[in-house]
């Protein structure tokens, strides 16, 4: 089926003429009938009755009619606010993200979003993943930036891109040489984690029990700068997302297997609130940016033997897609439910 057959369709609706049904679409009569006629072969049943000369709608033409006109009136819509100018568009865009994704992730696509549209006003607000889905509830936010919270089913979670935790320690940690790490070689070895009303940390958790592995938690902090602050000043580790490191000097990443501790990040929006053209143009470029950065391909430092990655796409992202997933080393891995 396609959008022409739709057009005619309703022409015909409203004329109950083919003569000037066929004027008003700008084909000819013989035209229209046939097209009428395959669109009755698709949906298994006559749309019109033809008596003589006159044409008088079946009851399946009047159904059918409605659910036409609203799709029509959706699309026209569509394209029409495709062809206005990017300059008119307005207003304000409220967002909620998570710690790691202000880091870079964020502020570049805002950058490039404000270039593009100066008279939109951008609103960021850094939130855990629970409290963005209580503020999209409220309405006072358009879309999050986080990971699946738990326990929700009501708000729509858009995958961007699948990340992995890394190990961070000192340059002058003994494992800093190292290219990878196993989890069970952290068993007894003293690490600095998130709370474990964090699912970062209940995933890290399961991780460890999947190793048969008990790190020594040598204590536990619910801000990744100030966990990164007390690892670059002694001898201790800490788990986080590589992109979290921002500009951090002195520190090197490790990444980690058998599991690798895997999270996916992605929007949330509510379902039953209308997005605004503004949301959602920022919508699109924060899937356009994540895909961008799963492109990219990873680099190693020589001297630390550590991924370097662009702090502002997310260190070591790997795309969602079961194409790239299939390309991925095959090593186990261990998802975050939520956020």
């Amino acid at each position: 089926m396609e959008l022409r057959h739709l057009r005619y369709f309703i022409a015909l609706a409203g004329s109950l003429n083919f003569t000037r049904a066929a004027e008003r679409v700008h084909v000819t009569q013989s035209t229209l009938s046939h097209q009428i006629r395959q669109l009755e072969d698709e949906v298994g049943q006559p749309l019109f009755d033809r008596v003589g000369k006159r044409v008088v709608m079946t009851e399946a033409g009047g159904v059918f009619l409605a659910y036409a006109t609203r799709a029509l009136q959706e699309i026209d819509q569509g394209l029409g606010e495709l062809k206005t100018s990017p300059v008119s568009m307005s207003g304000v865009v409220r967002i909620g993200a998570t710690h790691t994704f202000n880091l870079g992730f964020i502020p570049e696509c805002i950058a490039v979003f404000l270039s593009r549209n100066a008279t939109v006003k951008v609103v960021v607000e850094e939130l855990s993943a629970d409290a963005i889905a209580t503020r999209l509830d409220a309405g006072d936010l358009d879309l999050g930036v986080a990971y699946r919270p738990e326990q929700r089913s009501d708000l729509r979670f858009e995958p961007l891109f699948n990340e992995e935790l890394v190990l961070v320690v000192a340059n002058s940690h003994t494992l800093a040489q190292r290219k990878r790490i196993r989890m069970i070689e952290l068993h007894r070895e003293p690490l600095l984690l998130l709370p474990q009303s964090f699912s970062t940390r209940r995933l890290l958790d399961e991780c460890f029990a999947a190793a048969g592995a008990e790190p020594n938690v040598v204590a536990e902090m619910n801000t990744i700068a100030a966990m990164l602050g007390v690892v670059a000043r002694i001898h201790v580790g800490a788990i986080v997302a590589a992109n979290a490191l921002g500009q951090t000097t002195g520190l090197t990443v490790v990444p980690m297997e058998n599991p690798t501790p895997l999270r996916t990040p992605g929007l949330l929006f509510k379902d039953d609130r209308p997005q605004t053209r503004a949301v959602r143009a920022f919508a699109a470029l924060l899937r356009k940016t994540a895909m961008a950065s799963t492109s990219r391909p990873k680099t190693y430092s020589t001297e630390t033997e550590a991924a370097t990655e662009p702090v502002t796409n997310g260190k070591r992202a790997r795309p969602a897609s079961a194409a790239a997933a299939k390309a991925a080393p095959k090593r186990p891995r261990a998802r975050a439910r939520a956020a």
